[in-house]
């Protein structure tokens, strides 16, 4: 399978990637790498699979994007997965669509800020914490490696216009992070197992709202 193939498969059948898409993401993993030295972009133990470990996973977001989705936020976004990722590929299939990457470390959004220009995207970041950003009424909000779902949905709410998308990749422990959040929350839910590693999934959670409100 090509690597374009694997971003098809990563993205679903609603659009097709070009090899602008892939090109884009050749440029991102040249510039982590240039900067992980200096900052710990992403672990040093995966630099060397980061198209699997890193990129590809984060793709799999993408799947509950549809032609009218305009704004995405992407919470803790650390290096740039899935935010950037998802700002390379919009800039092929959607470009109307807007991303924002929300990341607190001063040092990765100065990293952040310099693939964008880079590479000409349509995002912008947001150095501060989750908890001090003004409410972005976004159509997705996604987030990888932050935390337990029960408080993700805690950070997401009140930056999810009404009837908007949440999309959480998580590992091996999504049952019980599912079976807790629920304890507080109430949301619909569609998951996906992860096409880059068969223990995670992607979490797609719609109509999110305190479970005292029901």
């Amino acid at each position: 399978m090509t690597r374009l193939q694997q971003i098809e498969r990563a993205v679903g059948p609603r659009f097709a990637p070009s090899s602008v898409v892939l090109d884009g993401l050749d440029q991102f993993a040249q510039l982590v790498a240039k900067w992980n030295p200096s900052i710990n972009v992403v672990a040093k133990s995966t630099v060397s699979n980061l198209w699997d470990r890193h990129i590809l996973d984060s793709l799999q977001v993408f799947r509950c994007v549809d032609s009218a989705t305009r704004t995405w936020v992407d919470l803790g976004s650390g290096g740039g997965f899935p935010g950037i990722v998802v700002a390379i590929l919009a800039a092929d299939v959607l470009p109307d669509m807007r991303v924002s990457l929300v990341e607190s470390d001063r040092r990765k959004a100065v990293f952040l800020s310099e693939v964008i220009r880079h590479l000409r995207l349509s995002a912008s970041v947001h150095a501060v914490r989750i908890e001090d950003l003004p409410a972005q009424n976004a159509d997705v909000v996604s987030a990888r490696a932050l935390a337990p779902l029960a408080a993700l949905c805690g950070l997401a709410l009140r930056h999810l216009r009404t009837g908007g998308t949440c999309a959480f990749l998580k590992g091996a422990q999504a049952d019980a992070e599912i079976f807790e959040a629920r304890k507080i929350w109430r949301f619909d839910l569609d998951r996906s197992e992860s096409v880059s590693d068969s223990r995670s999934s992607i979490l797609f959670l719609k109509g999110l709202a305190h479970a005292s409100t029901c």
